[in-house]
Formats: C-alpha cells, structure tokens, sequence
C-alpha cells in the first residue's frame, strides 16, 4: 500500500468523527440561538428546563411521600397519645362515679341508721362490718365497736329493715355477731303485734342466710303468708316489738303437731356493711330460790344443801 493510499485511509477513518463533532457543535450553536416565536425564550433553555422536570418529577414524588409519611407517623404517635390521655381520663370519670355512688348509697344507709336511732326507745351504737368469721362465713360477722363504746355480750344488733342478731364476744375495739339465721340461734317469736297475738313460738336460724324457721306454735292458731313475726321479749336477750321478719311458708299442723312455719328476715342479712348495736340489757330476773320458803334446803336436816 502506498502512502498516498494509507493517508487517505487514515482520513476517512478521522473523518466520520470530525464530521459528527462539527454537526453536533452546528446542533448545539442553533439550539442555543434559536427562540421560541411566542415568548422568545431560548429553545436550549426551555429543552433543558424539560429535562430537568422529567428528573426531578419522581425525585420530588418520592420526597412528598417519604415526608408525608414521616407527618403520617408523627400523627399516629400524637393521636396514639392523645387516645391513651382521654383512656386514663375516662377511667378517672368512672372512678368518680362510682364512688360517688357508693357514697350516696353509704348516706342512705347511715341516713336509716339515723332514723332508727330517733324511732327507737333505746340507746343505739352505729357500727360497720369488718370483717366475718371464716369457720362460719355466713353466720357470723365482726364489727368495729368493743367494750370501750360499751358493747356487752347478748347485746342485739339490728338495722333499720329488722333485727340481725345479738353479740356473742366482745374485745376492746371489736365485737362478734351471730347472725339469726345462724343453725343452733333460737328466739321467742310471736305472729302479729305483741300483746294481740295468741301466735307464739320459737324462731331460730337453719343456716340458710334468707331462711328462719318457727316452731311451737298451735295449730289452734291461723297464720297467713305475709304476716308480720316480731320478738317477745322471753328470752333475755331481745326487747319485745323488735321486727324479725314476715311469714313465707306456712305447713299446717294437726291435732297434735303444731304448725312449720318459715320467715324470711326483714333485715338484708347478705348485704349488711352498717349495722346498730342496740344498748338494751334485760331487766333481772327474780331469784325463786329465794322467794320460795326452804328452797335448797334439807328437811330432814333443816340445812342447806
């Protein structure tokens, strides 16, 4: 190959990229002057402007929703916040409530106990429940009153609905209580108002805490559901007139069984948290050792015993 022919090799070679630099520069030059017609801005900038729009239109979507989701975020967390504040808010309120009521229910309560001491013609004691016995839960309660406030054994306890029981241990602070309806508990019981009434029995608890049960009475005597059973005053520990409860059952005697005859307690044995201790102690009773001429003595020897 000649020179002349490996110099114009060489040249066409060169030429195809000076041919494409030259057209790109000449591209470059027009770009750069030519104008758009209405705003006569320069196509090269309204091109690039283009360009940079298609860049930066994801870039500023992708922005807006890494930023709207952070503001997303924050609010969820003060929302979350702001729910967890009106939840211990709400909960306060419904502590209020409820004690509110349990302190208007408490007033009443006391309220009864109030009248039961201006309608009583003895001294009462108002007391709360502290506390019940676990050996025999439902029969037998403690209070907060002792022989300090001049609490004595027998003493009743009674409410504003009827009689609950009489104490049968007394400490300086304390006292305990047995129930009527306790198994073993018994009183003298009569039908109707005292004084009216040929209806009498003994009433005494079955260990069922809305159950009493009264026996002895004749069965001479009509008794009717609903009628009042009240205390006799005979068994040294009650006053007469004291309410016991009323007639819920009656089984019917015969010439030589007397009647079965089941009270329920007017007084809401289930539910007690105040309680009265009734001040009463019975009148002596007379010494017929006493009264009677040589009782207790020998009469061979004409000495006591």
């Amino acid at each position: 190959m000649t020179m002349a022919e490996r110099t114009q090799k060489e040249v066409w070679k060169v030429t195809p990229w000076v041919m494409i630099a030259l057209l790109l520069g000449n591209f470059i030059l027009m770009a750069w002057d030519a104008h758009e017609p209405d705003t006569q801005q320069r196509m090269i900038r309204v091109w690039t402007q283009a360009v940079a729009d298609f860049v930066q239109s994801p870039v500023t979507s992708i922005g807006s929703s890494v930023t709207t989701y952070f503001q997303s975020f924050a609010t969820l967390r003060t929302a979350q916040s702001d729910n967890d504040v009106l939840k211990q808010r709400v909960q306060e309120l419904e502590v209020a409530v409820q004690n509110k009521e349990s302190l208007s229910v408490e007033n009443e309560r006391l309220k009864s106990l109030l009248e039961l001491k201006n309608r009583s013609n003895y001294k009462i004691l108002p007391a709360q429940i502290i506390g019940r016995d676990p050996s025999a839960w439902f029969d037998t309660l403690i209070i907060n009153r002792g022989s300090l406030d001049g609490v004595k054994l027998r003493m009743p306890i009674v409410t504003n609905g009827g009689l609950v029981g009489y104490v049968t241990s007394v400490s300086p602070l304390t006292a305990q209580i047995y129930l009527l309806t306790k198994a073993g508990v018994a009183e003298g019981g009569i039908i109707g108002e005292v004084g009216t009434s040929n209806a009498l029995g003994v009433v005494k608890g079955t260990g069922k805490k809305e159950l009493l049960e009264m026996g002895y009475v004749p069965n001479s005597v009509e008794v009717q559901v609903g009628e009042s059973v009240y205390t006799t005053g005979q068994d040294i520990i009650y006053p007469p007139g004291l309410k016991i409860g009323e007639v819920v059952e009656v089984r019917s005697g015969s010439a030589t069984v007397t009647h079965q005859i089941f009270i329920k307690p007017s007084a809401n044995l289930s539910s007690l948290q105040e309680v009265a201790v009734l001040l009463y102690e019975p009148p002596p009773r007379p010494d017929y050792d006493k009264s009677v001429p040589n009782a207790g003595k020998d009469v061979k020897g004409g000495k006591n015993k």
